[in-house]
């Protein structure tokens, strides 16, 4: 899926990337995860992703780096909020934006976004780094925030993957239960630096409420998964074999309570929908 943005523009003092690099002193390092946007015109259309009407009142960016999206994004967001785990860039960050974060409208957080408290933010959009990018994920969803984040290609376009593709799977379905995802843009190796071995996606996160109803959401994600792990089996076989992730008593139960068109399927054919009313079902007479 792609989608066009909002054709929003930066000011005219925009930071130029190659020298923001050069001030912070230090390079990207590919060992570490670090690969650097240096594409102005890249940079430039990161933030028109964001949904119409978005609050930009307070806009979260995981994994700052030398600056150059923290640069466009105080062109356009109120406060901005960036968590960079490197202390030579975070040092970087708060001299080179000295007057944003005296003004109050850049604060940085040094540490580890997978641990430390995040803010309450209305909007996030970063750069991620790859490594990282499921968990971080997984933490922002459930914000139920606007997100726009930089992936792995086949990262980002495995969470977008619609139900009978290749690409559909257990990160399809549970993106998909927090928002509406779509790949807004590919983006080559060379636009950064170091390049990374493979190319990159600008993916846009809309939260939304599932049209489906979910009692217990943790045990929705843990059957989804474990469905997905028996991907090539139908669901009667991966609901019978998987109950040590599910958490299933009694999967035997769920499979003679399901509809038999259902149990002849397999994960990669069942819409968001279809995973949700069965994980009603199980938790109901499975748990």
């Amino acid at each position: 899926m792609t989608s066009d943005g909002r054709g929003q523009t930066h000011g005219d003092a925009a930071r130029d990337p190659d020298a923001l690099i050069r001030r912070a002193g230090a390079s990207g390092d590919p060992d570490r995860d670090q690969h650097f946007l240096v594409d102005d015109r890249v940079v430039d259309r990161i933030p028109t992703y964001l949904p119409e009407n978005t609050d930009l009142s307070h806009v979260l960016e995981i994994g700052g780096g030398p600056g150059v999206l923290t640069d466009r994004l105080l062109d356009v967001a109120d406060r901005v909020t960036v968590v960079e785990q490197d202390r030579t860039f975070a040092d970087h960050l708060r001299r080179e934006f000295a007057e944003e974060v005296e003004a109050g409208r850049l604060t940085v957080l040094e540490g580890d976004a997978l641990e430390i408290d995040l803010p309450d933010f209305s909007a996030c959009v970063s750069n991620l780094p790859y490594g990282i990018s499921s968990e971080i994920s997984f933490r922002l969803l459930p914000e139920g925030k606007p997100l726009v984040l930089m992936f792995q290609k086949e990262f980002g376009e495995r969470m977008a993957a619609e139900s009978g593709t290749s690409e559909y799977g257990r990160l399809s379905v549970s993106a998909q239960h927090y928002g509406d995802v779509n790949v807004c843009e590919i983006v080559p190796r060379e636009a950064f630096d170091p390049q990374p071995a493979v190319q990159s996606a600008i993916v846009r996160i809309e939260p939304h409420a599932p049209d489906y109803e979910v009692d217990d959401e943790e045990f929705f994600l843990d059957f989804v998964k474990a469905l997905f792990t028996q991907r090539r089996k139908t669901i009667r076989n991966g609901i019978r074999n998987t109950p040590h992730i599910s958490g299933l008593s009694d999967p035997d139960a769920v499979v003679e309570a399901a509809d038999e068109d259902v149990l002849r399927k397999r994960a990669g054919n069942m819409a968001p929908a279809e995973f949700a009313e069965l994980a009603q079902l199980a938790a109901d007479v499975g748990l």
